[in-house]
């Protein structure tokens, strides 16, 4: 019988009793599952035991050009259209899902603010108080349902990533309350969670050791010599590796070469907006928006990787943006488009933007394909929600809305299909469905009127 790699060495007495990390000044750098030091991780690799389902909602705003939207047949012979083909190399990895609809973000007598409620219902399934004021209501979104359950067992219960700085107050769509506009994740019915959007903030919360004096003075530090937060624990770094297979040390190289390389994508962000006078960019927050995207895209992933969360939310943007897309020869505002009462050159406008947000997700997906675990990689743990709250922008139609689910959950999910339900199957049937799957128990969610059939 061959060894196994990791059997080089033998088992190392000093184990953390539930996530391998490595210390410094106010870090606290968690690390992947690696078998030769990780008790969860030898454990599993013994028993055969899985390892843990991650899910994370992204949410892109002001609906979709649907006829280059949805695929053409059902099944696995399913024909991807213009905006979703920057997800082929992925087809086999996600369900295309038609016929899904919000009902509560419908006006249901409270008049015109699509946009707000189209945010405020999507993970909510919950009707929006119409108010400008802070009286504001709408439900718990279903990822706290499942921090709730799960949470206490990683360092973070869930994390709120977005890309644009958003307002708690005032009015933004037709009388509603702007924290419907920018908020997808509901903790109580009147309490959302902002998300955060500077990626330095982002990195920080996920590698701190969350005592602030240390924090401090780690930054401190950092910032006088210039320091990666690798340098901080390199010496730590280098004494696990002495205890580590051949594997593992690998597996620990790569990984740390990645946080390396974010951290540089974040430092050259904040140099060149820090040599720009007069724009307000924040710093730490890239000037090209899909750099942006893409940098809060990574941090997602090495949160997942690090099993630092396994509950996401990510707002690409908030709905009602009126964004220029130039990057991709879009400079119309992005809701004037989608607001295209039939023309034609608005409609294929949008559907560039749609595109656009597609390709962004579709780099994401093949970052996580990238990242080995268990015996296969992290998008078969995992289990991403993408969409709008809005399908034909131009009719505000809540119903058949553009939803893509990519990964395998472990194997409860069978992708590389496109399904299509009967028309107005409400979206919190998929939620209760993805709940259950995350071992979050629950008789319903919102409207829900039972589990969702054909996924798996």
């Amino acid at each position: 019988m061959s060894k196994s790699p990791n059997a080089e060495r033998p088992a190392s007495p000093w184990q953390w009793p539930r996530r391998a990390f490595l210390k410094g000044l106010g870090t606290a750098l968690f690390l992947p599952a690696l078998e030769s030091i990780s008790p969860i991780a030898s454990r599993a690799a013994a028993s055969g035991a899985p390892p843990p389902r991650r899910t994370a909602f992204v949410y892109v705003p002001n609906g979709a050009n649907m006829p280059d939207w949805t695929p053409k047949g059902l099944g696995r012979d399913a024909e991807f259209p213009m905006i979703l083909e920057p997800l082929k190399p992925h087809q086999k990895d996600l369900l295309v899902l038609s016929g899904l609809a919000q009902d509560k973000g419908r006006a249901n007598g409270d008049g015109a603010g699509d946009h707000a409620r189209a945010s405020a219902s999507f993970l909510t399934a919950s009707q929006p108080r119409k108010t400008q004021g802070a009286d504001i209501r709408v439900g718990v979104s279903v990822d706290q349902l499942i921090a709730q359950q799960i949470g206490q067992q990683t360092r973070l219960p869930s994390l709120e990533l977005g890309c644009d700085r958003g307002q708690m107050s005032g009015n933004c769509d037709s009388g509603y309350s702007c924290a419907y506009s920018f908020n997808i994740a509901w903790k109580t019915p009147s309490t959302p969670l902002p998300p955060e959007t500077n990626p330095r903030q982002v990195f920080n919360r996920l590698f701190g050791n969350g005592l602030p004096g240390d924090i401090a003075k780690r930054d401190a530090k950092q910032s006088l010599y210039h320091k990666s937060i690798l340098d901080f624990v390199m010496d730590d770094a280098r004494r696990m590796q002495t205890r580590l297979g051949a594997t593992d040390r690998r597996k620990l190289e790569e990984y740390l070469t990645s946080v390396r390389e974010l951290e540089q994508r974040i430092e050259r962000a904040e140099r060149f907006a820090a040599a720009l006078p007069n724009q307000a960019i924040p710093q730490g927050i890239p000037p090209e928006n899909a750099d942006h995207i893409r940098l809060m895209y990574d941090l997602l992933a090495l949160a997942f990787q690090t099993d630092s969360t396994r509950v996401a939310t990510y707002v690409v943007a908030h709905d009602g943006s009126n964004r220029p897309y130039p990057e991709v020869g879009v400079t119309d505002g992005h809701h004037d488009l989608s607001h295209h009462g039939g023309d034609k050159e608005k409609r294929a406008k949008l559907a560039k933007i749609n595109r656009h947000h597609i390709a962004l997700f579709a780099e994401f997906l093949a970052k996580l394909k990238s990242i080995p675990e268990g015996n296969g990689n992290l998008l078969d743990q995992t289990m991403i929600v993408y969409g709008s709250g809005l399908a034909d922008p131009d009719q505000h139609a809540h119903h058949d809305l553009p939803v893509v689910l990519a990964g395998r959950g472990g194997g409860v999910i069978d992708p590389g299909r496109h399904v299509r339900y009967s028309e107005n199957t409400p979206m919190a049937n998929l939620y209760l469905t993805l709940m259950g799957q995350m071992g979050a128990k629950a008789d319903r969610m919102g409207d829900s009127t039972g589990v969702l059939a054909q996924l798996g």
